[in-house]
């Protein structure tokens, strides 16, 4: 009869040693990026706290050191007092009109140049594409005064036609560029079975692929609301009436040399906030999906 092989479970072990070693590594690097991307989070989060928390706080406990995490009262007051110490009803219309105008341009414009520079072939179509994204190197304030004299001698000034109108003649280059990359991914034979059935070039835009693009569609959305929510210079420069001004003006008017409300411009500015944060987590999922299909494709 012959003798077990006692030596077995040894090279068993030793081959499962370094699985083991290896799945520990891996543990501790996971281990490690969670406590980076849990600090990080914290750290980037900590500015919008203190936001909060400031806007809940009496007056003079706002600068108060050590600072109050939780305040103490709790004064929900202030934003009854912020909403009410300006018109912000007026502010935020406002801001609406010239938030839908925008998207409303920019979705329409942006989408129909990407669509043409993604599928129609035409003389010099890169060489235009190149110059579209050189545009982007432009500052907007080296475009400011020239912007401004025009908007002038159209007599446009103290209107939310210099805030809107623009937005219709191509919506930005980075809007046609993520369009543009996103319909590159979607394919050719779609557009060629529909134009064997006889649709026109526009069908084929509007019916097959602006469907097929909504991810993208929802990203270009969130940029350009929080583009036209978070505008300051633009209505700074061209709107001079108060009954005219949008939320970002309004925040503004709060400070003044002599005295401030700080309580007051933290409930503000947390209620305008809001509406971002708000739509950014319900089309969280499309504005991720929206970003990584743009890179899928050069």
């Amino acid at each position: 009869m012959a003798a077990p092989d006692r030596s077995l479970p040894l090279r068993q072990s030793s081959k499962a040693l370094p699985m083991i070693r290896h799945m520990i590594k891996i543990g501790w690097g996971r281990v490690f990026i969670w406590l980076i991307l849990v600090v990080g989070a914290i750290v980037m989060a900590l500015p919008f706290l203190w936001l909060v928390s400031s806007s809940l706080k009496l007056e003079q406990r706002v600068f108060q050191f050590p600072p109050q995490v939780i305040p103490d009262p709790i004064r929900f007051q202030n934003y009854v007092d912020a909403l009410t110490y300006k018109p912000f009803h007026i502010y935020v219309k406002n801001t609406f009109i010239i938030v839908i105008l925008n998207e409303i341009a920019i979705l329409w414009s942006a989408s129909f140049c990407a669509y043409g520079f993604a599928r129609i072939r035409f003389p010099g179509r890169d060489v235009w594409f190149s110059i579209v994204l050189a545009t982007m190197m432009v500052p907007y304030f080296v475009l400011m005064v020239p912007s401004f004299v025009i908007f002038s001698r159209l007599k446009w000034i103290d209107t939310f036609l210099p805030l809107t109108v623009p937005f219709f003649f191509g919506g930005g280059a980075f809007n046609i560029f993520l369009l543009r990359q996103f319909f590159r991914t979607i394919p050719e034979a779609l557009a060629d079975a529909a134009r064997i059935d006889g649709c026109s070039e526009f069908g084929i835009y509007a019916r097959i692929m602006l469907p097929l693009a909504k991810p993208a569609l929802t990203t270009v959305a969130i940029f350009a609301f929080l583009g036209g929510w978070n505008d300051f210079i633009g209505p700074l420069l061209y709107l001079n009436s108060p009954q005219k001004f949008t939320v970002a003006i309004g925040l503004a008017t709060f400070r003044s040399v002599l005295y401030t409300r700080w309580d007051l411009l933290m409930a503000a500015s947390t209620a305008v906030t809001l509406p971002v944060i708000l739509i950014f987590f319900l089309a969280q999922r499309y504005f991720v999906q929206g970003i990584v299909m743009t890179g899928l494709k050069g």
